[in-house]
């Protein structure tokens, strides 16, 4: 399998709830369904900051401004339509005033809108409970880094 690095960053959204947003995909190489947070390769000349709010327009349609600055590095290693994909990529956080603010779709591109089976806002205390594999496997240690004080820093899960 061929395996490379491509930048990109991704936005850990939260609502009033602290439910994380996450977008449910299905590989249409293998069928795999994985679900992780809005985000995707930065442009060339584009910052990790500016591909963050864009991919997060493009995936769900949310207000790009509540996408804070800081971001925090998250080693991947995940598999999409036959390609290995490894590397650091650049994490994001959006807080949302309403609780589960409605995603649409929009922006997306056409395999896109075939790829994106469904969007869900999980509690981050329920991720593992979810049916399918959730990328990167560790939302809550991402959430600690970029929130050190919030709910998920409250012990092991």
């Amino acid at each position: 399998m061929e395996a490379r690095h491509r930048p990109a960053a991704r936005v850990i959204c939260l609502d009033a709830a602290d439910r994380v947003l996450l977008l449910r995909w299905c590989d249409p190489a293998d069928g795999t369904r994985l679900w992780e947070p809005p985000g995707g390769g930065i442009h060339p000349g584009e910052t990790p900051l500016a591909a963050a709010r864009r991919e997060l327009v493009e995936e769900t349609g949310l207000d790009p401004a509540a996408v804070l600055e800081r971001s925090v590095p998250v080693e991947r290693d995940v598999r999409w339509k036959g390609v290995r994909f490894i590397g650091s990529e650049d994490f994001f956080m959006a807080r949302f005033a309403e609780e589960r603010p409605s995603p649409v779709r929009t922006g997306l591109l056409p395999d896109e809108r075939i790829s994106l089976d469904s969007y869900a806002w999980v509690l981050w205390s329920e991720l593992d409970a979810l049916p399918d594999r959730v990328e990167p496997p560790r939302i809550p240690a991402v959430l600690a880094a970029l929130v050190p004080d919030g709910p998920w820093c409250e012990g092991p899960r």
